[in-house]
């Protein structure tokens, strides 16, 4: 079975937004709402200042406190991806899982009355296909693939650099993959 991961090398990442606006237009994310989004952040005093930028979604954690907190079973793992997913007619919008998340990767499609986020564009992976945000880069600082299988670009690139995730010590065990631009780990 495949385990789904992605890295986001952001050495590559030149905040160009065409991740954001293919995972738009791909999963038809209402206007104001995102899946995926690139943040901006300035460390240090000036002038040692440096700015990083991180491109951020659903980390389709193996052990996800969505799924844990979701009360009618709407936000799910799947078992034969690894997946975080969810069940939209069963979602009665009640916000929990939106809470549940540290990295603030779920919203409420209002329109819909559903949550919603970052599905890796399973229908596309479903058809052999990489995920719309993958696909777009023209950095190609998205690298999409199984970690299961040690020829995948994922576990080349994770093997050849070091990685890091985001909220480590939340102990969520995400599976997006940070080789970051500047500096030790935080």
């Amino acid at each position: 079975m495949p385990k789904y991961a992605m890295v986001i090398d952001q050495r590559r990442c030149v905040a160009c937004m065409a991740c954001v606006v293919a995972c738009k237009k791909e999963n038809d994310v209402p206007l104001g709402d995102f899946r995926t989004r690139v943040v901006e952040k300035t460390e240090g005093t000036f002038p040692q200042l440096r700015m990083e930028l991180r491109s951020e979604l659903c980390n389709h954690c193996d052990n996800p406190p969505c799924v844990y907190n979701c009360p009618t079973g709407a936000s799910y793992k799947n078992k034969d991806n690894g997946m975080v997913l969810l069940k939209k007619y069963r979602c009665v919008g009640c916000k929990s899982c939106v809470a549940a998340c540290p990295y603030d990767a779920r919203y409420i499609n209002e329109e819909k009355g559903f949550a919603d986020k970052c599905t890796f564009c399973e229908h596309r992976v479903k058809e052999g296909k990489e995920p719309a945000c993958v696909a777009t880069c023209i950095g190609k600082s998205r690298i999409f693939g199984d970690l299961e299988d040690p020829k995948s670009a994922v576990s080349i690139a994770l093997r050849e650099n070091h990685s890091e995730v985001l909220l480590a010590s939340a102990g969520t065990k995400p599976r997006v993959f940070y080789i970051k631009k500047y500096g030790k780990p935080e």
